[in-house]
């Protein structure tokens, strides 16, 4: 005697509307928020290539800028 395997038409129905409803679910209220998280992620993953580090820069050159201008007004 085998057994069939064959799923009611309605336990099909309530299978088929809970996977619905799964697969609607997001973990965003928004397309803003899901934007900025994924753009964090990316960020954290590099893919945005090195961050640039502007300001640090320009400290450095106007460090070397006022430290050559020291030099220059001892001569």
């Amino acid at each position: 005697m085998s057994r069939s395997l064959a799923i009611p038409q309605s336990d099909m129905l309530t299978l088929e509307a809970s996977a619905a409803g799964a697969a609607l679910a997001c973990a965003y209220s928004s397309s803003d928020e899901y934007d900025a998280a994924l753009i964090a992620e990316r960020r954290a993953a590099g893919v945005y290539g090195p961050k640039r580090r502007r300001k640090q820069l320009l400290v450095t050159v106007a460090g070397i800028a006022a430290g050559l201008a020291v030099i220059a007004a001892k001569e």
